[in-house]
C-alpha cells in the first residue's frame, strides 16, 4: 500500500484524515506515515540543468572544463556550506575522497529555489552569460 496525497486543500486534508483512519493498526507491521515538503519541481529542475550547461561550457575548475554532473557536485557543495548545512569529505572505498552531500532531487521547492540562486550569484560572479532566457 503505497498512497501521496498533495494536501492543497481541505478536500485533500479530509482525504488524508481518512486514510490514516481506515488504516490498520498492527503492533508488528505499523503503516508509516510521512508528512514532507513538496520537492523540487520539473520546472526547476531543468532551469539549474540549463545553467550547469551554461556554467560547463563557461568556466573552467581548477584549469580543467567540468561536465554538468560534476559542476552540479560542486555547486551542491558550495551552497551547503553557504546556507550553514552539514559538508563532510570521507575516504572512499577505493582510497578516493567522497563529497557526503544532499541530493538535488530531496530538496523541498524552497531549497531548490536556493540552490539556483546561489548558482546564477555565483556564475554571474564568474562571467557566465546564460543562453537560455527562459529561465532567468
Amino acid at each position: 500500500m503505497k498512497q501521496t496525497i498533495f494536501l492543497r486543500g481541505k478536500l485533500q486534508q479530509q482525504e488524508a484524515i481518512n486514510t490514516i483512519l481506515s488504516s490498520p493498526i498492527n503492533t508488528d507491521r505499523p503503516v508509516t506515515i510521512r508528512i514532507t515538503d513538496y520537492k523540487r519541481n520539473l520546472d526547476q529542475n531543468a532551469k539549474f540543468h540549463a545553467l550547469l550547461a551554461d556554467i560547463a561550457a563557461q568556466v573552467q575548475w581548477c584549469g580543467k572544463w567540468l561536465r554538468p554532473e560534476q559542476w552540479k557536485v560542486l555547486l551542491i557543495s558550495g551552497h551547503a556550506v553557504a546556507t550553514k548545512q552539514e559538508a563532510e569529505v570521507v575516504p572512499g572505498l577505493e582510497g578516493e575522497y567522497v563529497n557526503i552531500r544532499e541530493s538535488s532531487a530531496e530538496m523541498s521547492v524552497k531549497r531548490m529555489s536556493s540552490l539556483i540562486e546561489y548558482t546564477v550569484a555565483w556564475a554571474t560572479g564568474q562571467g557566465v552569460r546564460f543562453t537560455d532566457r527562459r529561465h532567468m
